[in-house]
């Protein structure tokens, strides 16, 4: 029986910020947009169409709880949600907040600009707020 694990990218890439019923969530490491990654917690996921049908309703549920998270604390003008997995083939999701001003606007944030991390302060101030709303 294979067990999950979190692809070596994804932990390098991300913070972890909380476990929901399917997903772990992580904070991606870029400064540059408010971005969280959703993770479902079941091996060998490539597609969304690997999940079994109760899995994708409670990931789309996820997906809510995280958008309307962002959109709660960071008011932003558009939430773009993604699952591309072409360079980490375990499903994931993005879920990212974007602003007409941001750096990469309006183009997508992959390769528009180099990730800015976080600084230690700046993420135990982002991932706690983004525990809090996701709890609630």
């Amino acid at each position: 029986m294979n067990h999950w694990h979190l692809h070596p990218q994804l932990a390098d890439d991300t913070t972890p910020v909380i476990e929901l019923a399917l997903c772990e969530v992580r904070l991606m490491d870029d400064a540059n947009h408010p971005w969280l990654v959703l993770v479902p917690r079941v091996p060998d996921l490539v597609e969304i169409i690997d999940l079994e049908a109760v899995q994708r309703a409670q990931l789309t549920t996820e997906i809510d709880v995280a958008s309307r998270a962002l959109k709660a604390l960071f008011k932003p003008h558009k939430l773009n949600i993604a699952a591309l997995g072409n360079l980490v083939p375990q499903l994931h999701v993005h879920v990212i907040a974007r602003y007409t001003d941001d750096i990469a606007w309006p183009r997508p944030v992959w390769g528009a600009a180099n990730a800015r991390p976080y600084a230690p302060e700046e993420l135990i101030e982002r991932v706690t707020a983004l525990r809090a709303a996701l709890a609630g």
